[in-house]
C-alpha cells in the first residue's frame, strides 16, 4: 500500500506531506483547490510527463523552484515481492520509496536512493499501483483497449503463450520479407550473379591472411624510414661498442681499475660485481645490435611489393569491411547469395516451404492463445455482469464478441469488442452506441473491480470516477468502492458525498492566500471534520443545521453499511 506522499514545489502546492490509511482514502474540496494536482504529482513520481503549469516559479527571479514528489510503498505481499525482484527491486525494511526531483524542468527518478531512467520507474510503478484517471474510461470506446482488458485479465495463462506468439510472428514476418526480396525479375537476378562473381573472385584471388594487413604496415613504416633507421643504429653502434671511445671502451677501463683495488674493501667488491653486470649486458647489447646492422634490408623492390600488396588489402577493405576478418566475413556472405542465384528456383522452393510451415505454426499458436481468451472471456464478462448489477445496472447484459482480424498481428488475429444491453428486449450493442458518459465510468469501475480481484496491485487510485452519476447510481457506486477497498488499498477524488461517507479515512484539499501566494494543502479529518465536509458537499454554498443532521446520518449510514459489509466478507 502507498504510505505515505511528499510534494514540494508543485503547482499551489508549497509543502505537503500526506499519510495515507488502508481501505477506502477519500480526496475531497472545492473545484480548483488542487485535487488533480495530487494525482498529478503522483503521477509525475511514477514516471509521468513533466507539465510546465505544474512547476511553482520563484519569487525573485521568475526561474521554476526545484520539485520534488516522493511516495513510500509497504509490500508484505509475496506476489508483489516476487514481481519487484524480477525487477532487480528489493524492499528495504518492507519499504519501497520512489521519489522524482525535477529541476530546469528535467526529472531525476530514484528507487530506494539508486537512480534510474524513467521507463524504469514506470515498469515498477505497474507492480505497485493502478491509477484510473478522469477521463480513462473514455479507452472504453477503443475496441484495442477490450482486449487489453482480457489480456490483463488472462495474464497467468496468457503471458507465455503470447511471447511464443510473437517470436513465430517475428519469425513469419522475417520469411514473409525475405521470399518478397528474393521475388525479382530474371533480368535484375542476372545482373546480381554477374555482379556477385565479379566480387567472389576479387576477394578469392587476393589470397587474404588474417593479421596480414598489421604485418605489411609494421614493414611499410620500417621500410620508410630506412635511412634514418640506419643512420640511427650506425651511431647508437658506434656510441656503445664499434669505436674505440666508446661506452664499451670506457666500462672496461672504469671496470679494470675498480678491479685493481676492490680486495681492499668489501663495498668496493659488490661495486665490481654490479659493474661486471653492466659491461656484460652491454656486451650482449652490442652483439644483437650488431646482428641487426648484418641483416638490415632496405631494398626498393621490397619496399615496392610491400606497398602494392597494402594498397590492394586496403581497395578490398574500402569495398568490403574495415579488417581481413570482415572481408572474409563478406565472403562468406556472398558465395552463399551467389549459390543461391545460381539455384533460384531450389532457394526460392526452399523459402516458400520454410515460409509455410512458419504461417502453420503462428497460425496454431493464433489458435491456441484465441482458445484462452474465448475461455476468459465468458468469466471476465460473467463477472463484469455481477460487478454491473451491483452498480444499479439492473437487466445489464454484458458480453464479448470476437472477430478476426484480416492479417496476423504480433499479438495473434483476435479483434475483440465488448458488447452491452442496459435495457431488457435490446440488442446488444458496443460500448459507444449505447453507454453514455456516466455508465462508461460505471462499466470501467466495474472492470476495474473484476481485475483487482485477480491482481496483486495493492493501491487503486480513482480520479473522479463519480462523473456522470447521483443519487441511488452514486449510493451503489459508494458500496462497490467499500467492497473493493477491503481487498485493496483505495485512494479516490470525489464530489460525491454518498461516495466520500464511506471513506475510512477521509481528507480535505483546501486553497488559501499565504503570503499573497495561493496555496494547497491537503489535511486528514477527524470524525466531525468529515460530517462538515460532508455537509459542504450536499449543502453546496450555506450550511443549514438540517444539512449537517442530514450529512451524520449519511455517515451514520455508511457507517453501518461498512460494518455489515465487512460482517459479511468474515
Amino acid at each position: 500500500m502507498l504510505q505515505s506522499l511528499h510534494v514540494k514545489n508543485l503547482a499551489l502546492i508549497e509543502e505537503a506531506e500526506v499519510d495515507f490509511a488502508g481501505g477506502l482514502n477519500i480526496l475531497s474540496g472545492e473545484t480548483g483547490a488542487g485535487k488533480s494536482i495530487i494525482i498529478g504529482s503522483i503521477n509525475l513520481a511514477l514516471g509521468g510527463k513533466v507539465q510546465k503549469e505544474m512547476l511553482r516559479e520563484s519569487r525573485t527571479d521568475g526561474e521554476t523552484e526545484p520539485a520534488l514528489v516522493e511516495l513510500v510503498f509497504r509490500v508484505t505481499d509475496e506476489r508483489v515481492r516476487a514481481q519487484l525482484a524480477a525487477l532487480s527491486v528489493y524492499p528495504e525494511n518492507d519499504e519501497v520509496i520512489l521519489s522524482r526531483r525535477i529541476v530546469n524542468g528535467r526529472g531525476a527518478s530514484r528507487v530506494n536512493a539508486e537512480s534510474v531512467p524513467a521507463s524504469r520507474i514506470r515498469e515498477i510503478a505497474a507492480v505497485l499501483i493502478d491509477i484510473h484517471g478522469q477521463h480513462e474510461h473514455q479507452s472504453l470506446l477503443s475496441k484495442k483497449k477490450h482486449l487489453e482488458i482480457l489480456d490483463d485479465y488472462a495474464a497467468d495463462r496468457l503471458a507465455e503463450k503470447k511471447a511464443e506468439l510473437s517470436e513465430c510472428y517475428r519469425s513469419y514476418r522475417k520469411l514473409m520479407e525475405e521470399q518478397r526480396e528474393a521475388d525479382v525479375a530474371e533480368d535484375e537476378r542476372l545482373r546480381e550473379l554477374s555482379f556477385l562473381e565479379y566480387e567472389v573472385k576479387e576477394i578469392e584471388q587476393a589470397s587474404l591472411r588474417v593479421g596480414e594487413d598489421e604485418e605489411l604496415e609494421a614493414d611499410f613504416r620500417r621500410f620508410s624510414n630506412g635511412r634514418k633507421i640506419t643512420e640511427a643504429v650506425g651511431s647508437a653502434y658506434a656510441s656503445t661498442g664499434g669505436d674505440r671511445e666508446g661506452a664499451s671502451d670506457f666500462l672496461g677501463r672504469a671496470l679494470r681499475e675498480l678491479s685493481s683495488v676492490s680486495s681492499y674493501d668489501d663495498r668496493l667488491g659488490e661495486l665490481e660485481l654490479e659493474l661486471a653486470e653492466i659491461d656484460n649486458l652491454l656486451n650482449d647489447f652490442n652483439r644483437e645490435l650488431s646482428d641487426y646492422v648484418d641483416g638490415m634490408e632496405f631494398d626498393d623492390e621490397t619496399f615496392y611489393e610491400t606497398q602494392k600488396r597494402l594498397d590492394e588489402i586496403n581497395h578490398l577493405k574500402s569495398r568490403y569491411g574495415g579488417s581481413i576478418p570482415e572481408i572474409l566475413e563478406a565472403l562468406d556472405e556472398k558465395r552463399e547469395r551467389l549459390a543461391r542465384l545460381k539455384d533460384y528456383d531450389a532457394y526460392l522452393q526452399d523459402l516458400k516451404e520454410k515460409a509455410q510451415k512458419a504461417k502453420k505454426k503462428l497460425e496454431k499458436k493464433c489458435l491456441e492463445v484465441s482458445e484462452i481468451r474465448k475461455e476468459y472471456a465468458v468469466r471476465l464478462t460473467e463477472a463484469v455482469t455481477q460487478a454491473l448489477q451491483d452498480l444499479n445496472f439492473l437487466d445489464v447484459r454484458f458480453q464479448m464478441e470476437f472477430a478476426r482480424t484480416p492479417d496476423f498481428t504480433a499479438n495473434g488475429f483476435d479483434d475483440a469488442e465488448f458488447l452491452i444491453s442496459t435495457n431488457p428486449g435490446e440488442p446488444l450493442k458496443p460500448l459507444g452506441k449505447v453507454a453514455s458518459g456516466g455508465e462508461l465510468s460505471r462499466i470501467m469501475l466495474a472492470v476495474k473491480t473484476v481485475l483487482a480481484d485477480e491482481d496483486a496491485v495493492g493501491t487503486l487510485i480513482f480520479d473522479e470516477i463519480d462523473s456522470g452519476i447521483s443519487g441511488r447510481t452514486a449510493q451503489m457506486v459508494s458500496e462497490k468502492m467499500n467492497v473493493l477497498g477491503r481487498k485493496h488499498q483505495i485512494i479516490c477524488i470525489t464530489h460525491l458525498p454518498q461516495i466520500a461517507a464511506m471513506a475510512d479515512a477521509h481528507y480535505l484539499i483546501e486553497k488559501s492566500v499565504q503570503n499573497q501566494m495561493t496555496i494547497s494543502t491537503i489535511r486528514r479529518l477527524g470524525s466531525a471534520e468529515s460530517v462538515e465536509e460532508l455537509a459542504r458537499m450536499l449543502g453546496g454554498v450555506e450550511i443549514t443545521d438540517t444539512v449537517r443532521k442530514s450529512a451524520k446520518e449519511m455517515k451514520k449510514l455508511a457507517q453501518q453499511k461498512k460494518t455489515g459489509k465487512e460482517k459479511a466478507h468474515v
